[in-house]
């Protein structure tokens, strides 16, 4: 199918219910401009033709004044009473604002990274306005575009919320970005080459919430790799509509588990998100990235369903294939990443954790194992980490520490939704961080941590007792563990208990 073709029948077809509506952004200043020139217009008693002023003739008062005396008095009174006015409303307006910065409404946060895809994006806005009649907010997070993005999505007028960023800060960026300026329950990222279809939302948002241990939800698609494709008959997007009309009738039967969801359209609840975190930036550009998430929200006991009743177009990939040449080198580079990561079996790790649940779950339960996981869980204990700020901290078993002082000891970097996960514990002393990173007992009888080579190779970290398996070379590194002296299995630590492994964190700016 000619995607041009396509984008110029979706544009001829553009419903009226999608018709922009005037919006706020911008109207303060625009008020603010009107009204200086009604004051000035009215004034100073200017009559304006053709673009040009005349003046008109001032009348005398017996009071020695004249009738332009007057009207300068009262624009001047007009304008302090303005001005005054104004600086409340400013006042009231920015109170109001962060009174309700924080606040969360009962709808979807729609997430659209794009990037020199106008033509697209702009259909995929369309299609959201003509087909989505549930609450819903837009967030597009631009990379950077220079076709004429930004004009686009100021002529939405309020329609959309929107972030314009001076690069292209990869896939991975823009979601995080978008994640940051969201305030709805639920979380919808979508492709910026994608056009929903009638009831595509109410869909999504069934199979979500059917179940607690749901944690992703995808639907079907004409172009994709893996089991979300289906065979289509339609050739141009009239065509399509009318499918999908069809084919988009709720029917949990069609609801099926998978291991992979693509990341062209993910649906999730807002609490999934903060106990997963960030998407991983360590993916530049694009692709992989909604591996790794799958790898890690699976990690928590949940599942990834395939919402089969769901279809939506997708043309397919339009910004990373814009990439030309360096698409290889790009998903090379990803590639490798994820190995590094994950090491060579990552499914197989998934696995072990839900074995190693089971084994410790009440007896009767079944194999429906808990989902009460939050990625702190495969985060390592006694270690040292920097918030964004540059704030040190210390974890220990159920809290964050801050620590006094400076301790000569690796410090990983984590995200404020990672650090929210623990309560604030008392302060702790460089020094006595340093004791329990290496090994020692502080003064209240706590052990510390060790890192110990199993005969294999691979390496564990046994803290307060439990011994847990590090996931990956690139884990330890992140975590400043692979700079520890590593300790050769002995009898005593193989009798210790394993716990959960422990996963890299992810790399992210986390800043808009």
């Amino acid at each position: 199918m000619k995607a041009l073709a396509l984008a110029a029948r979706g544009r001829g077809r553009r419903n009226r219910r999608g018709k922009a509506r005037s919006g706020r952004s911008g109207n303060a200043a625009g008020s603010a401009r009107e009204a200086d020139g009604i004051s000035a217009a009215r004034g100073h008693a200017v009559r304006r033709s053709r673009g040009r002023s005349t003046a008109v003739r001032p009348e005398t008062h017996h009071g020695g004044g004249t009738a332009a005396d007057a009207g300068r008095t009262g624009s001047a009174e007009r304008r302090q009473a303005y001005e005054a006015g104004r600086e409340a409303g400013y006042r009231d307006g920015f109170a109001a604002g962060l009174q309700g910065f924080g606040r969360l409404f009962d709808g979807t946060s729609i997430i659209i990274p794009t990037l020199n895809q106008l033509e697209y994006l702009r259909m995929c806005v369309d299609s959201i306005f003509r087909h989505t009649f549930v609450p819903y907010e837009i967030i597009v997070v631009d990379n950077g575009s220079t076709d004429g993005t930004a004009a686009y999505l100021e002529s939405l007028r309020g329609r959309v919320r929107y972030r314009l960023l001076d690069r292209n800060h990869g896939f991975a960026g823009a979601v995080n970005r978008g994640l940051m300026m969201a305030k709805g329950r639920t979380i919808v990222l979508l492709n910026n080459d994608t056009v929903v279809t009638p009831r595509w939302l109410d869909n999504l948002l069934a199979c979500l919430y059917s179940h607690e241990r749901i944690g992703l939800v995808g639907p079907v698609t004409n172009y994709i790799g893996g089991e979300q494709l289906i065979e289509v008959p339609y050739r141009d997007l009239r065509d399509m509509q009318a499918f999908a009309a069809a084919y988009n009738r709720s029917d949990p039967a069609r609801w099926r588990e998978t291991e992979r969801l693509t990341g062209f359209c993910l649906a999730f609840r807002r609490d999934v998100w903060e106990r997963t975190g960030y998407f991983d930036e360590g993916f530049a550009f694009g692709n992989y990235e909604d591996d790794d998430y799958n790898i890690r929200v699976k990690l928590l006991g949940l599942k990834l369903v395939i919402a089969g009743d769901t279809f939506i177009h997708h043309f397919g990939s339009v910004s990373i294939k814009a990439l030309g040449p360096e698409l290889t080198a790009v998903n090379a580079r990803n590639a490798a990443h994820y190995g590094e990561k994950w090491g060579h079996d990552p499914h197989g790790l998934v696995a072990r954790v839900r074995n190693w649940v089971r084994a410790r779950q009440p007896a009767g339960f079944g194999d429906d194992i808990q989902a009460a996981f939050s990625e702190a869980d495969f985060y390592p204990r006694h270690v040292a980490v920097r918030d964004l700020k540059g704030a040190l901290w210390w974890i220990a078993p159920g809290e964050r520490r801050p620590v006094e002082g400076e301790p000569a000891i690796p410090a990983a970097r984590l995200t404020a939704i990672d650090l929210r996960r623990w309560p604030i514990g008392p302060p702790i002393a460089a020094a006595e961080a340093e004791r329990l990173w290496h090994g020692g007992v502080s003064g209240d009888g706590r052990e510390g941590a060790v890192l110990v080579r199993m005969p294999d190779g691979t390496l564990q970290h046994v803290e307060d007792g439990v011994r847990r398996p590090i996931a990956s070379r690139l884990a330890a590194e992140m975590w400043g563990l692979a700079e520890k002296p590593a300790v050769p299995l002995t009898e005593a630590l193989a009798a210790a208990p394993e716990g959960l492994p422990i996963i890299a964190p992810v790399r992210t700016e986390q800043r808009l």
